[in-house]
């Protein structure tokens, strides 16, 4: 009997339906039964944003807030493998990805089954995929790999052409001296690789090297100044979402978090980074092999 996959994700411009598609590729291929499902929200997040619409959402992002996940049918009660396709938005999982965890569908659908993530971020996913491994486990589900594609030109290149796209809605070169915003192409269809790795895995449900094998292929790759400033970020983000979430007039709070976000980003992350590399960088070799080890655990 073929083994039968489901990968599911939400995607607001198509860019992680096309990481989905490279992946399961070879799984189709090799005769696995792939069923793959878009999801929606009941209330549709617009695309491309305003600026005051996207930073609107940090606050329910940082505190987990859900919305109401549109209707969505799956083939199987249960399968061989799931496919969890994600966002970081703000440095947490995306509203849409939390909502769909908390669906009682999809609950019933991981439990006890292995489970592969994958997300398409520009570059900061750390924070978020540590709490959808908690979401992950509190499905009782097996996470057994993990795949994280990133924009990989420069910090202040793609913080640029990232916001160009979400604002405008094109994946093109920003005054034609920008790269193309997102992952880049050749990553994209580089994911096919990760899905020739896990298709011996599957047919012999034996997932113990999988994620090694993987990282080995270049699934995971840690950039070491992203990780010290999403370390102080993450708790910078937390501390503007409760305030602004016990503020009756929240849009003022929302915009003065932009602007903060802008001053922080070009001059407080060079900051942070400079400050780490004389403390610790050279003197504690064990804190950040440590520090890198408990991002690439998957529990």
């Amino acid at each position: 009997m073929a083994k039968k996959v489901l990968a599911i994700y939400y995607s607001q411009s198509g860019q992680l339906g096309e990481i989905i598609d490279n992946l399961t590729a070879p799984l189709i291929d090799a005769g696995i039964s792939v069923e793959k499902v878009r999801i929606r929200m009941m209330r549709e997040y617009i695309f491309p944003w305003t600026a005051d619409g996207f930073f609107s959402v940090m606050p329910d992002c940082q505190l987990d807030v859900p919305v109401e996940v549109a209707p969505y049918k799956l083939k199987e009660d249960k399968y061989d493998l799931v496919i969890l396709g994600y966002q970081a938005w703000f440095l947490s999982p995306s509203i849409p990805f939390n909502s769909l965890m908390q669906t009682p569908q999809l609950k019933a659908v991981l439990k006890n089954t292995p489970v592969i993530t994958v997300t398409g971020a520009r570059n900061m996913w750390l924070n978020a995929f540590v709490r959808v491994k908690k979401l992950i486990k509190a499905t009782g589900a097996n996470h057994i790999g993990n795949i994280a594609l990133v924009d990989t030109h420069p910090n202040p290149v793609s913080f640029i052409t990232i916001f160009h796209w979400m604002l405008h809605g094109k994946k093109d070169r920003y005054l034609n001296i920008f790269p193309p915003p997102g992952v880049q192409d050749v990553d994209i269809k580089h994911t096919a690789e990760f899905g020739k790795i896990i298709v011996p895995h599957l047919q012999n449900a034996d997932w113990e090297t999988l994620q090694d094998e993987m990282v080995a292929e270049g699934a995971v790759k840690l950039n070491y100044n992203l990780m010290v400033i999403e370390g102080t970020a993450g708790k910078i983000f937390a501390f503007w979402a409760r305030m602004i979430a016990r503020k009756e007039n929240k849009m003022p709070w929302i915009r003065a978090f932009k602007y903060y976000l802008l001053v922080a980003f070009f001059v407080g992350a060079p900051i942070v980074i400079t400050l780490d590399g004389i403390l610790f960088r050279f003197t504690s070799p064990k804190r950040i092999r440590a520090r890198k080890q408990y991002f690439l655990n998957l529990n």
